[in-house]
C-alpha cells in the first residue's frame, strides 16, 4: 500500500511541479481572471494526466506489477486515479464555468479585451479555430465521465453492465484528449510539462483504442475446456477444473487469472486454487455464489465447455524467508491457501521445500459444508500445515488475540490474509497495536477489481 500511495501522490506532484516550471508567473498574478486562466490550465493538466495513467493501468501491464504489489493493488491505484480525475475535472469545470456565472449575476466584471495579436504559427492557428468545438465536446465528455465513474463506484451496479459502461470511458477519454490538445496553452508544448503530457496523451490514446477493440490482455489469453465441476451446497461454492493444453506459462500458488465463460458477461477474476504441473496442465477455480454472475455459474457451466483464461497475475505468492507463516482465509478467501497447500504437498523433498518453515492456517467461515472442510483438512495434513477452522455460529469471531494464542511464534512470522477488506484492515490495526511490523510482514490481497 505504501508504494501505491507513493505512486499516486508522486504523479500528482510531478504534474504540478512541471506546470510551475512552465508557468512561474503564477505567483505574480494580479487579477482574478489571470489567476483563473492559470488554474484552468493546471486543473486540466492534472485531470487528463490522472485519467491517462488510469487508462494505462486498464491494460493490465506486467512491468509495474512487482513494485506495486500485484495487479490487485494496481487496480486500487487505477480506482484512485479515476476518482482524482473526477474531482480535479470538476474543479477544472468550476474554474471554467463559475466566473461566467458570476459575470452573468453581476458579481464579477469581465475585463476589457484589446485586439488579439495575429497568430503566425499555423498549428496554433488551427487550434485557435478548433477552440469552440473542443470546449463543447470537452464539456459533454466531462458530464459523461461523471456518470460513468459514478456507476463504476456503485457496488450494487451489476458487473456485466459495469463492464459495458466502463468501456465507454475510453470514448469519453478520446474526446477529452482532443479537448486537452486544442486548449493546452500552446507555449507549454516546448516545456517539460508539454513533453510529459504528449507522452501521456499518446500512451493513453493507444490504451483507449486497445480497450475499445477489446484487446486488453489478448497476448496472455489461452483457450481451455472444463473437465469437471463439483458443487458444495453447504458453502454455496463451485469447484471448476479446466484443462489448458497450450500456451499457459504456469503460475505460482496465490496468483489469479481472468476467466471468460460467456462473451456477453466478459472476463471475471478468480484466484487459482491449484498448483501448476506442465505434465498435467490443469487449473482449478473455486467460486462462491456472491453476486449476479457467480450465482448462476452452476446453471451455465458444463463439462466440455470452452473458456478463455488470461494471466497469471498477482504477487500474493508466499515468498519470504520467515521461520513461520500465519495464513488467514476469510470465507472464499481460503482459495490461495488451498493452492499453496497443494503445491507444498507435491513439492515435499524438493530443494525449494521450506522444511524449516512452520505454518498456521486460520479459516473462518459463516457457512459449513463437511465435504469441503474434509478436503481442506486433507490438504492441510498433506502439506504439514496446522489448520484452525472457526465457524462463526459455533466458535465466534476470529480475533487477533485468538490468532496470537494459537500461533505463539507470531512475532517472528509473516501474515498472509485473503478475505473481506474490512476484516483484514481490522486485523492489521490489531497486530500493529501489538508491535507487529505490518508494513513489512502483513500481506493482504485487495481482491476488488472495481
Amino acid at each position: 500500500m505504501q508504494n501505491l500511495k507513493r505512486a499516486f501522490w508522486s504523479a500528482l506532484a510531478l504534474l504540478v511541479l512541471l506546470w510551475l516550471i512552465a508557468e512561474p508567473s503564477i505567483f505574480q498574478s494580479t487579477t482574478f481572471f489571470a489567476l483563473r486562466g492559470s488554474m484552468v490550465q493546471l486543473s486540466g493538466i492534472a485531470a487528463i494526466g490522472c485519467m491517462s495513467l488510469a487508462m494505462l493501468l486498464a491494460l493490465r501491464p506486467r512491468w509495474p506489477e512487482q513494485w506495486l504489489g500485484g495487479l490487485d493493488k494496481m487496480y486500487r491505484l487505477h480506482k484512485w486515479l479515476g476518482i482524482a480525475a473526477l474531482v480535479v475535472a470538476t474543479i477544472h469545470w468550476l474554474w471554467s464555468e463559475g466566473p461566467k456565472w458570476a459575470v452573468g449575476w453581476g458579481v464579477l466584471e469581465r475585463p476589457a479585451r484589446g485586439p488579439r495579436p495575429a497568430i503566425e504559427n499555423s498549428i496554433e492557428a488551427l487550434f485557435a479555430n478548433l477552440r469552440e468545438v473542443a470546449e463543447g465536446l470537452g464539456e459533454w465528455a466531462f458530464y459523461a465521465t461523471v456518470v460513468l465513474i459514478a456507476l463504476a463506484l456503485i457496488q450494487y451496479f451489476p458487473y456485466r453492465l459495469f463492464q459495458k459502461t466502463h468501456r465507454l470511458l475510453a470514448v469519453a477519454y478520446l474526446l477529452l484528449v482532443f479537448h486537452a490538445v486544442v486548449l493546452f496553452k500552446f507555449s507549454y508544448w516546448t516545456s517539460p510539462v508539454g513533453v510529459v503530457m504528449a507522452v501521456l496523451l499518446a500512451s493513453g490514446t493507444r490504451a483507449a483504442v486497445i480497450v475499445l477493440l477489446r484487446r486488453v490482455g489478448a497476448g496472455r489469453q489461452v483457450k481451455c475446456a472444463i473437465t469437471s465441476l463439483q458443487y458444495y451446497p453447504g458453502v454455496r461454492t463451485l469447484e471448476t477444473e479446466i484443462e489448458v493444453p497450450h500456451g499457459w506459462p504456469g503460475h505460482k500458488p496465490g496468483q489469479f487469472a481472468f476467466a471468460t465463460s460467456d462473451a456477453s458477461e466478459g472476463a471475471h477474476p478468480y484466484t487459482i486454487a491449484s498448483s501448476w504441473h506442465a505434465d498435467n496442465p490443469r487449473i482449478t477455480f473455486i467460486t462462491k455464489e456472491l453476486g449476479d454472475h457467480t450465482s448462476h455459474l452452476r446453471e451455465k457451466l458444463r463439462v466440455g465447455q470452452e473458456m478463455k483464461v488470461e494471466g497469471p497475475y498477482g504477487c500474493f505468492t508466499f515468498d519470504d524467508d520467515r521461520p513461520h507463516q500465519i495464513w488467514i482465509g476469510g470465507g472464499i478467501g481460503i482459495t490461495p491457501f488451498v493452492a499453496r497447500m497443494k503445491h507444498l504437498s507435491i513439492q515435499k523433498g524438493d530443494p525449494d521445500w521450506p522444511a524449516a518453515q512452520t505454518i498456521d492456517l486460520f479459516h473462518t467461515t459463516a457457512d459449513v459444508d463437511e465435504a469441503a472442510l474434509g478436503k481442506l483438512a486433507a490438504d492441510a495434513s498433506s502439506a504439514d500445515v496446522r489448520l484452525h477452522v472457526l465457524v462463526d455460529a459455533r466458535d465466534g469471531r476470529l480475533t487477533g488475540d485468538r490468532i496470537r494464542e494459537a500461533a505463539t511464534q507470531w512475532r517472528d512470522a509473516s501474515i498472509w490474509f485473503c478475505g473481506p477488506t474490512g476484516f483484514g484492515e481490522a486485523l492489521k490495526r490489531d497486530f500493529a497495536a501489538h508491535g507487529f511490523p505490518v508494513k513489512d510482514r502483513f500481506h493482504q490481497e485487495l481482491f476488488a477489481m472495481r
